[in-house]
């Protein structure tokens, strides 16, 4: 694995080899998948109406209908989904390996977590309205804003929730584990939450169609999400994902957030092998 690594300008999705059929099988996913998504977004929206004004920031309902969409979009998309290890249950964060935008849906239909991501993926169309909907935390790069997102991070936790993030700072082509960036670690060591907090790496391993490259679920760089989403449901077969919990890391017993960052690191790594990256018969 490469531990510096820049996208190079091979970021482009060729769609002319799709053909008829291909087309085809990306309308026959592409449309349950829509009817599924904005269908149980709805009634999510609705949900919220009551949910909200009882229970503030706790969501103790509209979860369940996030995690049964991203579990039956797999099925759609014929992609198996596999769990391997124990999911915590203590109270704290989760932080995996970053991939591709496959990686909401399985980390999601695995565990109920709300996500981390920046501020630009609120503007993003579709993808913004369903990363608002499913309690998704916006976050800005400006340090004179830090302190007012730590507040943020720490209340959400004492809510109870199970925040998501990718400390890569950025998706690979899913070949490979980026140094893990030490910055958002620093909201599990404030003196409110130390104590009772735990960080539970996980990582993410796609597993190519037969006869596509191993980065075939890769999505990096300028790579326009349409035609990553055309190609991924065009395909013949799917591929499958795998999601590995590994055992959680209790924060106060960490020396400061760069060890706990590195620890979180070397987790993720142990369980992420490129020989794995074969295609699926």
């Amino acid at each position: 694995m490469t531990p510096t690594w820049a996208p190079d300008n091979d970021d482009t999705v060729d769609l002319s080899t799709i053909g008829l059929m291909g087309w085809l099988r990306f309308v026959m996913r592409a449309v349950p998948i829509l009817f599924l998504v904005f269908g149980c977004l709805i009634l999510l929206l609705l949900l919220r109406l009551i949910e909200r004004p009882i229970f503030g920031l706790g969501r103790p309902m509209t979860p369940f209908i996030t995690q049964f969409v991203c579990r039956n979009a797999f099925r759609l998309m014929g992609m198996p989904f596999s769990v391997k290890g124990t999911q915590m249950q203590d109270a704290g964060a989760v932080v995996a390996n970053h991939s591709s935008w496959l990686d909401i849906f399985a980390l999601n239909a695995a565990k109920r977590v709300y996500f981390v991501s920046k501020s630009e993926v609120a503007r993003w169309p579709g993808i913004g309205v369903l990363a608002k909907a499913t309690g998704t935390v916006f976050i800005e790069r400006n340090p004179r804003k830090a302190r007012a997102q730590k507040e943020v991070f720490e209340g959400r936790l004492n809510a109870g929730h199970k925040l998501l993030f990718f400390p890569e700072g950025t998706s690979t082509d899913g070949r490979r584990v980026l140094p893990f960036k030490s910055t958002l670690f620093a909201a599990f060591f404030t003196p409110e939450l130390k104590d009772i907090l735990w960080v539970q790496p996980v990582t993410v391993n796609y597993f190519a169609p037969s006869g596509e490259e191993a980065r075939f679920y890769g999505w990096w760089g300028a790579m326009d999400f349409f035609p990553h989403l055309i190609k991924t449901l065009a395909v013949r077969k799917a591929g499958k994902v795998e999601v590995i919990y590994h055992p959680p890391l209790r924060v106060a017993e960490a020396d400061s957030r760069k060890s706990m960052a590195l620890a979180c690191e070397a987790a993720v790594r142990s369980g992420h092998h490129i020989a794995k990256y074969e295609a699926v018969d």
